[in-house]
């Protein structure tokens, strides 16, 4: 079966922004892209119909760690994948379960093997290996699979990052022997992404890069970023990579961010994002909109019943009053929590399909100029 096909449509003139397509046998995928996190298996308080019909995703994250975990390998390999089991017929991306675990920094050993980890579950001790990492995700059924390596902290000294990058680059060769080694799962592609590590420091992340591209994969990751680090760090090393990454291959920045850094990095040419800031966050009561934040939460709202947003493509956010998702969210009712994740994960999509469009209309830069200043901006 053919693997992952990226084409560039268009290339910003002013930047190195660029809108393309992802080609995947569960369909394609316009970039840029954000890709909403649905940990175990669903993103928090929405549902698939949901993700389809009001946020309109394109492809949808799985956590290896969680399911893993929970369900289990049992269960998924029975029902034939993550797809079948949820329902989702578009893309899914498995990351690897590394941040997870290496979040655990007070139950779990690394070696050079893999990681020994205790479950948040139970407490019983699992293995991860980069080959029964491959394995894992080759089960839970992911059209793009993530390579396992190691998360440093945000603030790793040269040394340590160092340390870290080499052991990530010799899981990665592991990690590309198990993947070459065994077949598709379920009958479609399933493409394997490598991840540029090197923590904040400029000669690791050029030598990361060389490394992750000799593997001529048909994406890349970067890793390690948004993990405690001053932002401008976080744009510098983001740039630097692409700099040095494939041109002609898809860069998925893991785990960033706001929206005012997609589209800073998205002028840099990443092409996909993920983050658990949307649903996160609308969960607390913090919604984003294209002229800033809404702490939904403040007495400002108790009395405003115009829609949450009718700037972006969402019925949701059309059909509700401020004051009504304030009442439901200050009642603990669960709908609250579902129309503040749907509204903020259709921001976020809006986002990214917006920009695509300036992108393609020459006019990219000077949009997303004021766009971060007016998202930022507290209402």
């Amino acid at each position: 079966m053919p693997a992952l096909q990226f084409s560039i449509l268009q290339k910003d003139l002013h930047s190195r922004a660029r809108a393309g397509i992802i080609r995947t046998d569960h369909g394609q995928i316009e970039t840029p892209i954000f890709m909403p996190v649905g940990t175990v298996g669903s993103v928090k308080a929405v549902s698939q119909q949901q993700l389809l019909q009001e946020v309109k995703a394109e492809i949808i994250l799985g956590n290896t760690y969680h399911l893993y975990l929970r369900p289990g390998l049992e269960t998924l390999e029975k029902i034939g994948g993550l797809h079948q089991f949820n329902g989702w017929k578009k893309p899914i991306l498995t990351d690897s379960g590394g941040f997870q675990v290496f979040s655990l920094a007070k139950s779990r050993k690394i070696t050079e093997d893999g990681v020994v980890f205790q479950s948040h579950i139970d407490g019983s001790k699992h293995l991860f290996t980069p080959e029964n990492v491959m394995d894992t995700q080759r089960i839970i059924g992911g059209d793009i699979i993530m390579a396992f390596d190691e998360c440093p902290p945000g603030g790793s000294d040269y040394g340590y990052a160092k340390k870290s990058m080499e052991l990530t680059h010799r899981w990665l060769d592991r990690c590309f022997n198990r993947f070459n080694s065994t077949g598709d799962k379920y009958g479609y592609t399933q493409n394997l992404f490598p991840i540029v590590q090197g923590g904040v420091h400029p000669d690791l992340r050029k030598e990361s890069c060389a490394f992750i591209s000799g593997k001529e994969a048909t994406g890349n990751a970067i890793g390690g970023l948004s993990v405690g680090e001053p932002t401008e760090k976080m744009y510098e090393m983001c740039s630097l990579c692409c700099d040095h990454l494939p041109q002609e291959k898809p860069r998925y920045l893991m785990g960033v961010g706001t929206p005012w850094n997609i589209l800073e990095c998205i002028e840099m040419g990443i092409d996909m994002f993920d983050c658990v800031m949307p649903t996160r966050n609308g969960r607390n009561a913090m919604l984003f909109t294209a002229n800033g934040i809404i702490n939904i939460d403040n007495k400002k709202w108790e009395h405003d019943f115009s829609p949450i947003d009718e700037t972006i493509d969402c019925d949701m956010s059309a059909f509700y009053s401020k004051a009504y998702l304030r009442h439901l969210l200050k009642a603990k009712e669960f709908l609250g929590l579902t129309i503040a994740s749907v509204h903020n994960l259709a921001f976020y999509l809006w986002l990214v399909k917006e920009a695509r469009q300036q992108i393609q209309q020459g006019t990219f830069v000077g949009w997303k100029n004021e766009m971060v200043l007016r998202m930022q901006q507290k209402l």
